[in-house]
């Protein structure tokens, strides 16, 4: 079945200054997709409020996340999420929760391990604590309701390396399986990890500050000595050969300039096409 794309231009997860790149990122990605298959999700042009919960831009995040929740009802088929930062992904994973139930994994790439909640985070950004709400923690309306959370045996963390003190607690105390980057080129560990917690489905959460800045600059916040895309590349062909998709997200990519953005369009349309496959 062709694959179905789901473009999130969110940039209300990322406190970074290069926020509102990521709309241009996204934008810049749909450029590439095929446009009878490509959905673009209207995201608000306010920041939103945070109504007290910790986590800034509140009411757009949750708002978002209906809207993607609703269009992926439409759906047919795994869908391929192009945000936007990383709190694209909540709606989505939601979604495939509910279809799937608990037989569905989570592969989560990423520099950070966003693991934190509204009472940690130094920040406020929900980017920051999307795999935490995935988990079933954290504010109404984002985190998911514990009948479609996802347990912490059937997430991987892979190419993690700028984590927070915090983090570092939640991830050993959670139960994930964290796989650094050097254990990315091995895919029978990773596969090995959902096997053991007997799973049948995975979303595949990509961001793309887990590529190493060497081989691509479009993220707002780099971290050396991550994944070259052909390693990210193979896991993806890897792990899907064995594992059918239930969906995935392509987030992160936030383009400094037009030319710049060209430059990394041939590495992103890469790792969709593993996806994809």
């Amino acid at each position: 079945m062709p694959a179905t794309f789901l473009v999130v231009p969110l940039w209300q997860g990322s406190v970074s200054a290069r926020a509102l790149q990521l709309v241009d990122g996204a934008e810049a990605i749909r450029g590439d997709l095929p446009a009878s298959a490509t959905h673009w999700v209207d995201v608000p042009t306010g920041a939103g409020d945070a109504l007290g919960s910790g986590v800034k831009r509140l009411t757009s995040l949750v708002h978002v996340r209906e809207r993607v929740e609703e269009a992926l009802r439409e759906a047919t088929g795994p869908a391929i999420v192009v945000g936007g930062d990383c709190g694209s992904s909540i709606g989505a994973i939601g979604h495939a929760a509910a279809t799937h139930g608990d037989r569905l994994g989570v592969l989560w790439l990423d520099a950070h391990a966003d693991l934190h909640t509204p009472e940690t985070s130094p920040s406020g950004a929900f980017g920051g604590m999307t795999l935490r709400a995935v988990l079933g923690e954290g504010a109404d309306g984002l985190a998911l309701a514990p009948d479609v959370a996802v347990a912490a045996e059937r997430v991987v963390l892979g190419g993690a390396r700028d984590l927070d003190d915090a983090e570092v607690v939640a991830l050993e105390e959670s139960g994930i399986t964290a796989v650094g980057v050097a254990g990315l080129s091995r895919p029978d560990d990773v596969i090995d990890a959902f096997a053991r917690a007997d799973v049948e489905r995975l979303y595949v959460h990509v961001d793309l500050d887990v590529l190493d800045p060497a081989s691509f600059g479009g993220v707002a916040d780099a971290v050396p000595f991550g994944a070259s895309p052909a390693e990210v590349a193979a896991l993806l062909r890897a792990v899907l050969a064995r594992f059918p998709l239930a969906g995935a997200t392509v987030a992160g990519f936030a383009p400094a300039d037009p030319v710049s953005a060209g430059d990394d369009l041939p590495t992103i349309l890469r790792l969709i096409g593993a996806l994809a496959a």
